[in-house]
């Protein structure tokens, strides 16, 4: 009896668990952008900007301030010149402040989330970054992964 006890209390955990990590601070955001075109459809393009923004409420839990600090020291660690010149930028938008509106309508977060927006020549692409939650236990993890994704939009990999 008393294995079955702990079976049961041991796969509520996990599901409690689960539901905590799968609800977050997030929910799915809408992916689509003022261009009508998606990041996954529009291919390689030349690249004229690159926007990393970290959208969060007035008061933000633990996780979601370590989410944004962890996506500034990235930025500001292995993207400084293009931070300087202008070719890649860092925000953190507080969803709350009604100066923020248009960016919280242009990209449509419905939470705590990190959001990557790309110019091109032929418009506008943004897309939500939801794996970089799955990384924020190991910051350098975390860094290397959106490193990469950084490298690959400023290289004109969109999809």
């Amino acid at each position: 009896m008393y294995k079955k006890e702990l079976f049961i209390g041991l796969v509520l955990f996990l599901l409690a668990g689960l539901a905590v990590l799968a609800g977050g601070c997030t929910t799915a955001g809408d992916s689509g952008n003022t261009t009508g075109k998606t990041l996954s459809s529009a291919g390689a393009r030349a690249v004229e900007k690159v926007e990393i923004l970290h959208f969060h409420a007035t008061r933000q839990c633990y996780s979601c301030i370590t989410l944004g600090d962890y996506a500034e020291e990235t930025v500001n660690t292995f993207f400084a010149p293009e931070v300087t010149s202008g070719k890649v930028v860092f925000t953190h938008v507080n969803m709350d402040l009604p100066e923020n509106k248009a960016l919280v309508e242009k990209y449509g977060p419905t939470g705590s989330s990190l959001w990557i927006g790309v110019y091109t020549p032929d418009g506008f692409y943004k897309e939500e970054d939801i794996i970089v939650w799955y990384r924020i236990g190991n910051k350098d993890e975390y860094m290397a992964y959106l490193k990469g994704v950084i490298e690959k939009r400023l290289a004109g990999g969109i999809s």
